[in-house]
């Protein structure tokens, strides 16, 4: 019998035929309740086997909160029943440690950056409502097809004695370590399970699986006993990695966790300072602007920043304290655009995000860009275009944080002209990488730095002193784009 405490999370994951997109309708919870209450190994592979599989089109589907709860579980023991493999089974400076950065574009399908960073942004402002509101998400919503991951930031984390390498996503904007998305978990003899399943959505993708504690090295002399990771045994949206490391504010791992949903996970920088392993959690973290397909081009610190990635010094300010970006690390901002200091956003609260490709701004905020730039909404890639003689005339950004002002040239504010066809442009157009968040200015997070801003700067997260902080680098003004 499905025990009562487990979330029934309903997934809409979309699969696409030769007339019309299908939909499936699963309980990936309720499923893993019902592997374990029968005594038999592994989940469907639902990325494989989803011909094998119950499915209903879209214009039969009831709403999801319709569904009634003998129905569903029947449904669920359906799909148990006809499918049989499991997508990612388990099988059996001061104190400070500094990793390598790989950047890769995965670039497996259509793509459309936009889309991918429109749904992490609604997904990261919904979550913190909810839980707000005492409310625990009972159904996701998963549209966006699972090859949308377009640009990823890996490290290689060992995880186990011996270690097994694992290519994990670098993300400021979760605190969830997890892995299972490709390479499978190998258990050791320092692997425990905690007994909890665990669940965590990004918007443009997700995961369920299992709760260990582990040890994890991220380099010879810089290992982590019983580091709290997750084990995916159905990870959808993450093709290219195997996992995610989340760096952001423990508190975002609070409800992720069933049945202890109550309880926050220490991340892998809580659990550094707590074994005496750097005597701060600060994390410092350095990209750099490529116009290459897959690099190594960054590095993340753990325990101090690198002195030797930054011109001048760290300027730090506050966590925002307005919901829902002080969830995350969140910053109060205002851009202004050109001489002649144009608003373009005025002061509001938002977020810095690793885990984000674009610039997000508001509704309003991209309306007015869009005016002085004259860019125009490109129906290829999903993001705004110009031509080239327009880029000539445009000029810098300027994001306004802590009372400093940090210039973003023209150059950085496109996508790199070599890779334009890599996202479905041609080389006709100069593609800008400042995008509409889907919403209105006032909401409590009204724009995300994300990975295109923070490669021209050097950025640092101090959680103990609840500070953000930024600092130019050689590659502020770089023309590589």
């Amino acid at each position: 019998m499905i025990r009562n405490d487990i979330r029934h999370m309903l997934i809409h994951c979309q699969r696409a035929s030769s007339d019309r997109p299908f939909t499936l309708l699963c309980s990936v919870s309720s499923l893993l309740e019902v592997r374990r209450s029968l005594g038999v190994g592994d989940l469907p592979d639902m990325k494989r086997r989803c011909s094998l599989l119950t499915i209903v089109s879209p214009s039969a589907a009831k709403p999801v909160g319709d569904f009634p709860a003998m129905l569903t579980q029947l449904l669920f023991a359906t799909l148990f029943l006809a499918s049989t493999v499991l997508t990612n089974p388990i099988v059996g400076r001061g104190k400070s440690v500094t990793l390598s950065f790989a950047r890769h574009l995965n670039f497996t399908g259509t793509v459309n950056i936009l889309q991918k960073d429109q749904a992490r942004a609604h997904e990261l402002k919904t979550k913190q409502r909810n839980i707000l509101h005492d409310k625990i998400p009972t159904s996701a919503a998963f549209g966006i097809p699972a090859t949308n991951q377009a640009v990823d930031y890996v490290v290689n984390v060992g995880v186990g004695n011996p270690p097994t390498q694992y290519s994990l996503l670098v993300d400021t904007g979760s605190s969830n370590t997890w892995l299972g998305a490709g390479a499978s978990y190998v258990i050791t003899d320092t692997s425990i399970d905690t007994g909890d399943l665990v669940f965590v959505e990004y918007g443009s993708g997700l995961f369920i699986g299992e709760e260990f504690l582990d040890q994890v090295t991220l380099a010879p002399d810089f290992v982590i006993s019983n580091q709290s990771i997750g084990v995916a045994e159905l990870a959808l949206g993450f093709d290219g990695v195997d996992g995610i490391l989340g760096i952001g504010p423990q508190d975002l791992t609070v409800g992720t966790l069933s049945p202890d949903s109550d309880a926050a996970i220490p991340t892998v920088t809580d659990n550094a300072v707590t074994q005496g392993l750097i005597d701060t959690g600060l994390v410092g973290v350095s990209f750099e602007p490529t116009n290459s397909l897959s690099v190594t081009n960054g590095e993340i610190s753990f325990g101090a920043v690198d002195d030797s990635k930054y011109t001048g010094s760290i300027q730090y300010t506050p966590i925002t304290a307005t919901s829902p970006a002080s969830f995350y690390v969140g910053i109060d901002q205002s851009i202004s655009y050109g001489s002649d200091s144009i608003p373009i956003l005025n002061s509001t609260a938002g977020i810095t995000d690793t885990g984000t490709t674009l610039i997000l701004i508001a509704s309003d905020a991209i309306a007015q860009y869009q005016q002085v730039t004259g860019a125009v909404p490109d129906s290829s890639t999903g993001l705004l275009r110009i031509t080239p003689a327009q880029y000539d005339s445009l000029e810098s950004l300027f994001f306004n944080i802590g009372g400093e002002s940090y210039e973003l040239i023209p150059n950085a504010q496109i996508w790199p002209r070599i890779l334009n066809t890599a996202i479905g442009g041609t080389n006709d157009f100069v593609y800008l990488i400042v995008a509409d968040i889907g919403s209105l200015s006032g909401e409590g997070l009204d724009f995300i730095d994300g990975m295109t801003f923070l490669e021209r700067f050097y950025s640092a997260f101090d959680s103990e002193n609840n500070q953000f902080g930024l600092a130019t680098t050689t590659f502020t003004n770089a023309i590589t784009n």
